[in-house]
């Protein structure tokens, strides 16, 4: 989830803890933390409203930083025909867990096994064949570069290259920049390993 303007900073400083989206179906799972743009949150609650009845005594405005139901409505973004939906969530406090195992210098046997199998099972996932190995090389070469160039560079297209580099920045091997990205101290140590072996 991203949130815009004043709603990032009332999430970022936990003083919205409710938002309404209009997708075709849910994007968040209750129980579950996401990053945003605004700090990590976990979903505790997601349901669907119809926006035409939501009333301006409903507390939940109040908590999505939103003037009355008219001002729900109005921000809404997507096609009408699409279902509303109700999220509530809370800011998790704390340092990222992906941020500290990206911050890693050395890895063990064991991890760079794990990280080796992991990776395989990504490739032979695959429909356009391996790229684990070439992605984190390009990213290492070719740091704060658009993901379009990147991926235009190996003929891809940027969505599904994107997501791929998802992957990787999953298991701690990449950082995300405000354009581009670049390889993280784990996966700096993981293309080390690679070379080395």
């Amino acid at each position: 989830m991203l949130f815009a303007g004043s709603d990032r900073d009332g999430v970022a400083d936990g003083r919205i803890t409710v938002a309404y989206r209009r997708w075709a179906e849910p994007r968040v799972a209750e129980g579950r933390v996401y990053r945003t743009n605004a700090g990590r949150i976990e979903v505790d609650s997601i349901r669907p409203v119809n926006p035409e009845l939501i009333a301006d005594t409903d507390a939940d405005l109040q908590l999505a930083d939103r003037q009355n139901a008219r001002d729900v409505r109005r921000r809404l973004r997507g096609d009408e025909s699409l279902p509303t939906f109700l999220i509530r969530f809370h800011l998790v406090e704390g340092p990222d867990p992906r941020e500290e195992l990206a911050a890693r210098t050395s890895l063990s046997a064991e991890e760079f096994a794990d990280l080796q199998d992991r990776l395989a099972h990504f490739d032979s996932l695959s429909q356009h064949g391996p790229w684990t190995q070439d992605t984190l090389r390009l990213i290492e070469s070719s740091p704060a570069v658009r993901a379009g160039d990147l991926a235009a560079s190996v003929g891809r297209q940027t969505a599904p290259f994107k997501l791929d580099v998802r992957k990787l920045k999953n298991l701690g091997l990449t950082y995300s920049l405000e354009v581009g990205y670049r390889i993280s101290p784990r996966g700096a140590a993981y293309l080390d390993a690679t070379r080395s072996a």
